[in-house]
């Protein structure tokens, strides 16, 4: 299935067969994955047709010409851009076929398990145990800055199943079942008056052997596939010329010339560029990606997108001089989803904060740019042989 004639017949097909105008949009949506048409590089019965990713587009565009209806991919992000592309490399086959689909067509929200109070930039020194009972495994501990886990129905989750080795090598990657018993999400109310972050406790969760992906002590490899895909997830996403935090800007300045300096101009101009770059970047990295899994360049354009969220924020502060201390909201809200582009100055430049911890820290991307990118040396490490359980905490 590599020709584009075919994927516009099939496409022309899945439309005769359920016009989007009189048909249920989840129904559409269901009968879009059966279809192979959801993503057309995954293998087929799997939403998709095995064909090349770059044929992607070929569908979208009849899609959108006939007035289809999306799987509306910002709210469910963390499943298509994390946890399917980890499911299809490390699932079994009874779980792509359990998962995948709801997944896509959004009936099934998921969240992130990883980061924790004390293992956020060093994510293997995490400390939330995975015993194994019988045929399950009972986890405890506390995760943080969860992304709508007070949405989600299923979690990727990593937890230390073996201490007494490496704090790299005793990690098991989970799905865990947001609504068992002891699984707790209280709201982080941020700097923003939001809370679309959370904290989730598990106290006593147990989580059937079935539901590990992987071997056990092998989950941060598998975390290396989330990680990675969340990077470009985040930073590499696909964008119109003016897409983004620019767009905003660029508009006011066109707009309200009386707000306009020569030194907002100067600067104005460098950050338009920089856009234009990161975007094409951007594309070129989708590109690779029909060679296989995304690479560590995805932390590039992760570093990119948060540097150029926070400086153009700022500057779109600068512009509109007293206006930009104005904020709209500070009720405290539990949204679906981050609207950059959707809210006001004062919001754009706050939530911009928080790009740069997010998908990674901008330290740590820095040093994976570094060793992985540009060959340089690795950081001494007086912890690479070292048991987690004897580890200073």
């Amino acid at each position: 299935m590599t020709d584009a004639d075919e994927l516009r017949r099939r496409t022309r097909e899945l439309l005769a067969q359920h016009p989007p105008a009189s048909t249920d949009r989840l129904d559409f949506l269901r009968a879009r994955f059966d279809a192979g048409l959801a993503w057309v590089h995954y293998p087929e019965g799997l939403g998709g047709l095995g064909a090349p990713r770059a044929l992607q587009g070929v569908v979208d565009a009849e899609l959108a010409a006939a007035g289809a209806p999306d799987n509306d991919p910002r709210r469910i992000g963390i499943g298509l851009g994390m946890a399917a592309p980890t499911i299809l490399k490390y699932g079994t086959d009874e779980q792509k076929r359990r998962y995948l689909r709801p997944l896509w067509t959004g009936e099934e929200v998921w969240c992130q398990l990883f980061s924790e109070p004390g293992a956020g930039s060093d994510l293997a020194a995490l400390g939330t145990r995975a015993v194994r009972s019988g045929d399950s495994w009972v986890v405890n501990g506390q995760k943080v800055w969860t992304s709508s886990a007070h949405l989600a129905r299923w979690a990727i989750l990593i937890a230390r199943t073996d201490p007494a080795v490496p704090k790299h090598q005793g990690i098991t990657y989970f799905v865990c079942d947001m609504t068992d018993p002891g699984v707790e999400v209280r709201p982080l109310r941020q700097i923003t008056g939001e809370a679309e972050f959370n904290e989730v406790f598990l106290t006593d969760v147990r989580i059937p052997d079935d539901r590990r992906l992987g071997e056990a002590g092998d989950g941060w490899r598998v975390a290396q596939t989330t990680l990675n895909n969340e990077r470009v997830a985040i930073g590499g996403m696909a964008l119109p010329r003016e897409g983004g935090m620019i767009g905003p800007v660029a508009k006011t300045w066109r707009e309200r010339p009386g707000l306009r300096t020569h030194d907002l101009h100067q600067r104005l101009l460098k950050l338009w560029v920089e856009a234009e770059v990161a975007r094409f970047t951007g594309e070129r990295l989708r590109q690779q990606l029909v060679a296989g899994q995304p690479g560590p360049e995805g932390a590039g354009m992760k570093l990119a997108f948060a540097r150029l969220n926070q400086e153009i924020s700022g500057l779109e502060v600068e512009l509109r001089g007293e206006e930009g201390l104005l904020y709209d909201d500070w009720t405290m809200r539990r949204p679906e989803l981050v609207d950059f582009t959707g809210r006001d100055a004062g919001y754009r430049y706050l939530r911009s904060k928080g790009n740069s911890i997010e998908g990674g820290t901008s330290e740590v991307l820095l040093n994976i740019v570094a060793e992985r990118v540009l060959g340089l040396p690795a950081e001494p490490r007086t912890d690479k042989d070292v048991a987690w359980k004897d580890l200073a905490r």
